[in-house]
C-alpha cells in the first residue's frame, strides 16, 4: 500500500495503489464505505497468492478505479480515500 496525497480545502483525497503487479481477484470495499487505516480495500493475485492492498488513511472511499479481473501494474491506483 502506498499513498498519493492531494489537498482541496480541508479534505485531503489519498490514492491508494498496489504494491505488486497481478489480477484484481476480489474488491472488499464499496464506493461511499467508513474505512480504519489498515482496512483492506482489493485482493491482488500475483505469483499465486492472493496480497492485500491496505488503505493508509483512514476516510470515506470516494472511487475504486479498477474491476475485479483487472490487470494492475505496480503503483497503479486502486482506490481513491477521501479523509
Amino acid at each position: 500500500m502506498s499513498a498519493d496525497n492531494t489537498q482541496g480545502g480541508n479534505v485531503a483525497e489519498i490514492k491508494i495503489t498496489s504494491e505488486v503487479a497481478g489480477r484484481v481477484c476480489e474488491l472488499l470495499q464499496q464506493v461511499g464505505a467508513r474505512i480504519a487505516d489498515g482496512d483492506d480495500i482489493a485482493l491482488i493475485e500475483a505469483m499465486k497468492m492472493e496480497i492485500p492492498v491496505a488503505s493508509s488513511a483512514a476516510g470515506t472511499i470516494k472511487q475504486i478505479v479498477v474491476k475485479i479481473d483487472d490487470m494492475v501494474a505496480e503503483g497503479q491506483t486502486i482506490a481513491i480515500v477521501e479523509t
